[in-house]
């Protein structure tokens, strides 16, 4: 008898460890322990996805004739999966596992469990992405950059999505361009609803007792929890939200949480949905004229390119990737990132969506909360803790590299070519955030301007070695040359006074 491990972002009926089992003699083992729920204080609505989709998966593999062991939480005196296997591996063969998303977990599949446990392991590439881990690995060599667009082609090519022959369809790769406009206001698709089960009750029910003192809360759980809502969702989405996804995708609206948005991504990374079949429904919808081309392009390009970007990128670089902080950054982060309160009203509106919903896009995470992160010079560390805390889709594979290297430029531009540093006249052009602030978009060094027209100038000029002569920068090293001194003098000092009491803005 061979034992198969299934982990809680392996939800997937294809997944490789099935297929090398047979489930007329194998079993299989699940479960849900406090190293995995606790090692960082994640997000109340994560652990109940999680928790949820895992016990809806193993129902559906049971269903399926398969013989499931499900160890829950609280019920079992395991604290972790090495516990745990060690106490059902006596009778097993060989343990089988796919390869899985964070390189801490791994490095104990590799190095502990073979020595340690009574069975031999066998560990499996997983094959529901993409690009492999090896396939990456070849691309990148002999690169000095790495750059997204480039590895974004190749995967067009590979799996011949929106392609003519060799070549893109509409006579351009990328779309992005098109993609920048602003919410003004109209008629919003609603999320989803989903119909609660026993399996779910339970589960928030385990998470109100187990975990009421972590971030967030239950009151606002949206999220589906088995393959038939994520294939609700999924159909949502090419029907009510893509058409306009692509003018939209990164404009922000005060208490308007996911505008065109998927609300995909949790779905894809616990393994709910398969990452091709989601690019073909938008691709099909394109070509039967329910979908524009920069709609589609655009979210085709974030799962097979960016999303197989950073997971090659982070199996390339780890571990020493994690320690990387090439800005010098030494700032805690401000307490109101888990209270959600604070003045500026851009900050005040994703941190709300943060709480509520463990979710917000990706411009509400990389230009307002990776922003402000960037340029008060919080320690990478930090952030990164807090951002694979507080966000449902948040597994270490996607979450480093987005937030090490797009958010702080840690890396030193290893994942992308310019810092996103922006003052709050970009946040004001894509937003109505700025019209409801405490604080002036339009002033720079008095006490009641925008944080971040002055933090974004002293992080220009604190950061001048590294940055004058990166061509996308040099505009910004002129602007601040041509700056009266008195002017700039102010900027420095109200930055400063920021800098030394961020949680006080």
């Amino acid at each position: 008898m061979k034992l198969g491990l299934i982990l809680g972002d392996q939800l997937s009926p294809d997944l490789a460890t099935l297929r090398a089992l047979d489930k007329s003699r194998d079993t299989l083992l699940m479960a849900e322990v406090p190293t995995e729920a606790t090692y960082v204080r994640h997000h109340q609505q994560k652990i109940a996805f999680i928790f949820s989709a895992m016990r809806h998966f193993a129902a559906d593999l049971e269903q399926a004739d398969w013989r499931v062991h499900y160890l829950r939480y609280g019920e079992h005196d395991f604290n972790s999966l090495f516990d745990a296997l060690l106490a059902h591996c006596d009778d097993a063969d060989e343990l089988i596992v796919t390869h899985c998303g964070e390189y801490r977990l791994q490095q104990q599949i590799n190095d502990v469990w073979p020595h340690q446990l009574p069975c031999p392991v066998r560990c499996l590439e997983d094959d529901r992405f993409i690009c492999s881990r090896e396939e990456f690995a070849r691309w990148a060599r002999g690169k000095k950059q790495l750059r997204m667009e480039f590895f974004y082609r190749e995967m067009r090519r590979k799996t011949g999505l929106l392609m003519e022959g060799n070549e893109p369809v509409g006579g351009q790769w990328n779309f992005d361009s098109e993609n920048r406009s602003a919410w003004r206001g109209g008629a919003l698709p609603k999320a989803p609803v989903f119909e609660r089960d026993d399996i779910d009750r339970e589960v928030l029910t385990l998470v109100t007792e187990h975990f009421s003192t972590y971030i967030g809360n239950l009151e606002n759980f949206f999220w589906g929890t088995t393959t038939v809502h994520a294939q609700q969702a999924l159909d949502h989405f090419i029907a009510a939200r893509l058409p306009h996804f692509g003018d939209y995708q990164d404009a922000m609206a005060s208490g308007e949480d996911t505008l065109f948005h998927s609300l995909l991504s949790p779905y894809l990374n616990v393994g709910l949905l398969d990452p091709r079949q989601v690019c073909e429904a938008a691709e099909q919808a394109y070509f039967r004229g329910e979908a524009p081309l920069n709609a589609v392009e655009g979210f085709i390009r974030q799962i097979i390119g960016w999303r197989e970007y950073v997971r090659g990128i982070y199996w390339l670089m780890m571990p020493d990737y994690a320690q990387e902080n090439r800005l010098g950054n030494s700032r805690a982060l401000p307490a109101f990132y888990w209270s959600g309160k604070t003045r500026m009203h851009c900050v005040s509106e994703c941190l709300r969506n943060t709480l509520d919903h463990a979710y917000a896009h990706h411009i509400q995470r990389l230009m307002i909360t990776g922003n402000l992160a960037l340029l008060l010079g919080v320690l990478p560390e930090e952030i990164c803790e807090w951002y694979l805390a507080v966000y449902a889709d948040a597994f270490d594979w996607v979450e480093l590299p987005n937030t090490l290297g797009m958010v702080m430029h840690a890396d030193g531009g290893f994942l992308g070519s310019k810092p996103y540093a922006a003052s709050g006249a970009y946040i004001n052009r894509m937003s109505d955030y700025c019209s409801q602030c405490h604080y002036n978009v339009k002033t720079h060094g008095e006490h009641d301007s925008c944080p971040f027209n002055s933090l974004y100038w002293h992080f220009i000029a604190r950061h001048r070695a590294q940055f004058e002569k990166n061509p996308r920068m040099r505009m910004a090293y002129r602007n601040l040359d041509r700056m009266d001194r008195e002017k700039l003098n102010g900027l420095m000092r109200r930055a400063g006074e920021i800098l030394e009491t961020p949680e006080s803005y």
